[in-house]
C-alpha cells in the first residue's frame, strides 16, 4: 500500500488538498484511506460533522481516521498510536494509498504547503519531500530539486499528484 503525506501550518490548505486528491483518485478508480494527524495537543473533537476526517470520508475515502492524545478516533482507545499501527490496521481495508495529513516527521513522501516565508524556514529540512505547494512562490526563497507550485495553480498541481498515483501503481 502507497502512502504519501502532506505536511504543513495550521490553515495552509492540506486538508483542502487530500480532498481533492481523494475525490480525482475515487473517479479514478482507487481506493483511498487517509489519517489526520491531531497536532493541536489533547484528544480529537467528537461527534461534529464539520471534522477533517470527515471531509476526507465525504470525499471518498473508504477509511478515515483522526490521531491525537492516544485516541484514534475510531474510538479505539490504545495508550499509544503510532502511524506504523494505524498503517497495519489500515492494510486490512484493501487499499490502493493512503494519504496522510501531518506527521511532519514521518519517512514517507511528503508535499509540504507554505502558507508563509516562515513556513519553509520550518519545514525545509523535512526528509522525503517530493513537491511544493506554496501560497507564493517567493516564499521558498531559492531553487529546489522538487516541483514547486502555486496554490493558485490547482489544475496543475492536482494533475501532478495524480500523475505520482499512476507513476506508484
Amino acid at each position: 500500500m502507497k502512502v504519501w503525506q502532506v505536511v504543513g501550518y495550521k490553515n495552509s490548505g492540506k486538508t483542502t488538498l487530500i480532498e481533492k486528491w481523494i475525490q480525482l483518485a475515487v473517479q479514478a478508480g482507487y481506493k483511498v484511506g487517509a489519517v489526520k494527524h491531531h497536532g493541536h495537543g489533547g484528544l480529537p473533537e467528537t461527534g461534529r460533522t464539520s471534522t477533517d476526517s470527515n471531509r476526507h470520508l465525504r470525499a471518498g475515502a473508504l477509511a478515515a481516521a483522526v490521531e491525537g492524545g492516544g485516541m484514534l478516533q475510531l474510538h479505539a482507545i490504545h495508550p499509544e498510536w503510532t502511524l506504523s499501527k494505524i498503517l497495519h490496521m489500515y492494510s486490512l481495508f484493501s487499499l490502493d494509498f493512503v494519504l496522510i495529513e501531518g506527521y511532519k516527521d514521518e519517512p514517507y513522501p511528503k508535499i509540504i504547503m507554505i502558507r508563509t516565508p516562515s513556513d519553509w524556514e520550518q519545514l525545509g529540512h523535512l526528509q522525503n519531500i517530493i513537491g511544493v505547494i506554496a501560497w507564493q512562490k517567493d516564499f521558498v526563497p531559492f531553487d529546489i530539486p522538487y516541483p514547486l507550485f502555486s496554490l493558485d495553480d490547482e489544475q496543475t498541481y492536482l494533475q501532478w499528484v495524480m500523475n505520482e498515483v499512476e507513476k506508484a501503481r
